[in-house]
């Protein structure tokens, strides 16, 4: 019962610390850190995974595409592959239709990684929504969805990505 009580000011104006929007960022940056957390046991960032799992599903994406997708700075974004090809998760490859441009391809130790990072996340979002039945996921799952669609984020790409490289003052 007592998880049906009634609280107040669930969805107050003015930005609440009981408001949905903060419940939302307070759970997201929450999850953000313990999922960082659990990367560190494969001397990854969350930058790094997130370029890895975009990488997943790209064939021969060159530099430019992937820095458009994930709305990041160009010059941070080849710092980020620079450190994956020197640990050899990725290589540069010249692309066979400009080849004034690479495209990206994970290496076998990449896609190895990324089944690793596959399972780090199965083991995060099965902690982080513990409290929540099947259904209940569910349901929030489509919620969320529909929230980001409605705000305009590209779906599996981290919004912080455009802040990599940035100072806080050009914000």
């Amino acid at each position: 019962m007592a998880r049906l009580r009634k609280r107040e000011n669930v969805n107050s104006p003015g930005g609440h610390r009981d408001s949905t929007a903060f419940l939302l960022a307070q759970v997201g940056a929450h999850a953000a850190s313990k999922f960082g957390g659990r990367l560190k046991k494969l001397h990854l960032s969350r930058p790094h995974s997130g370029i890895l799992w975009n990488l997943s599903f790209s064939s021969s994406i060159t530099q430019r595409q992937l820095a458009a997708r994930l709305r990041i700075l160009p010059s941070r974004l080849v710092a980020l592959l620079d450190e994956l090809e020197s640990r050899g998760l990725i290589e540069r490859r010249r692309n066979p239709d400009d080849r004034r441009r690479h495209s990206l391809h994970l290496t076998q130790k990449g896609r190895a990684t990324v089944k690793l990072i596959g399972e780090i996340s199965g083991e995060h979002q099965k902690e982080l929504l513990a409290a929540l039945s099947d259904d209940d996921q569910s349901k929030l799952g489509e919620l969320l969805h529909r929230v980001a669609a409605e705000q305009g984020l590209a779906r599996g790409v981290h919004p912080g990505y455009t802040r990599l490289g940035k100072s806080e003052k050009t914000e």
